[in-house]
């Protein structure tokens, strides 16, 4: 998580990851949850051994053109 390691129970979800990390409320905070690869991962996904998960600010929507 962030480049940070966690030690991982069998059925943790992002979620769990987050909470253990104590990031899951800085995400609550219009922050967003990527793989390595840039994929948004929703809080119920599943972990692996060497996964690796960021928590990143949410893209800034672009204004309507008119």
């Amino acid at each position: 998580m962030n480049d940070m390691p966690l030690v991982l129970l069998p059925g943790m979800t992002v979620k769990h990851a987050l909470i253990q990390c104590g990031l899951f409320e800085e995400m609550e905070a219009s922050k967003k949850v990527y793989d390595e690869w840039g994929n948004e991962v929703g809080l119920d996904g599943a972990l692996s051994e060497e996964m690796k998960i960021y928590v990143k600010p949410k893209p800034k929507e672009k204004p309507m053109e008119q």
